[in-house]
């Protein structure tokens, strides 16, 4: 009778070890983001650009707004903000949009430096702690990535890493936000 007992436990176990294994403590399909398409975006938060001014999601309220996660240890980072700056801003900051890069816990000189070294011309903001970060992905993630808002503060789309496709995509949607009758009213 013992035997069949433990044979029964034993058995129990290996079952609850399969199943915590075949389930995943976080969805595959997240990337890190605690937020999700269709959501408000945080906008508890100021940002202070490299150059010293501050402003918040809420006064770029009715802009299209694009926050690029990145820090300058990031090679993928650096390999997307030439095609930021060229496909993004350039492009658009015409066209009631703004592009912030929010570079993630590193001191002003580094991020004055960073930007200056990639010859950017969009700003960059201080996040110390990644508390910025901290709204939108879990902080055990990675740079880069970008979320894109709508004028109404709604997440439209979001990327992680520099994936030319994904990045495509991005492009048709901050397009689409840009050339509708809304987008022109601030």
């Amino acid at each position: 009778m013992k035997t069949i007992k433990y044979g029964a436990l034993a058995l129990l176990q290996l079952l609850l070890i399969n199943t915590s294994k075949a389930q995943p403590s976080q969805k595959d399909d997240d990337r890190g983001y605690i937020v999700k398409v269709g959501d408000r975006a945080p906008d508890d938060f100021e940002l202070v650009l490299n150059n010293g001014t501050k402003t918040s999601l809420k006064k770029l309220r009715g802009k299209i707004v694009i926050l690029q996660f990145t820090a300058s240890w990031c090679s993928v980072c650096r390999e997307e903000m030439p095609h930021l700056e060229s496909d993004v801003w350039k492009a658009y900051q015409n066209k009631n949009v703004v592009l912030i890069g929010v570079d993630r816990d590193e001191p002003l000189a580094k991020v004055q430096k960073f930007h200056e070294d990639m010859q950017i011309s969009y700003p960059l903001a201080l996040d110390p702690g990644a508390d910025i970060f901290g709204r939108f992905a879990n902080k055990k993630s990675g740079v880069t990535r970008n979320v894109i808002i709508d004028p109404a503060g709604k997440i439209v789309y979001l990327t992680r890493l520099y994936d030319k496709q994904e990045f495509g995509q991005m492009l048709k949607v901050i397009k689409s936000l840009a050339d509708s009758p809304a987008a022109g009213t601030n």
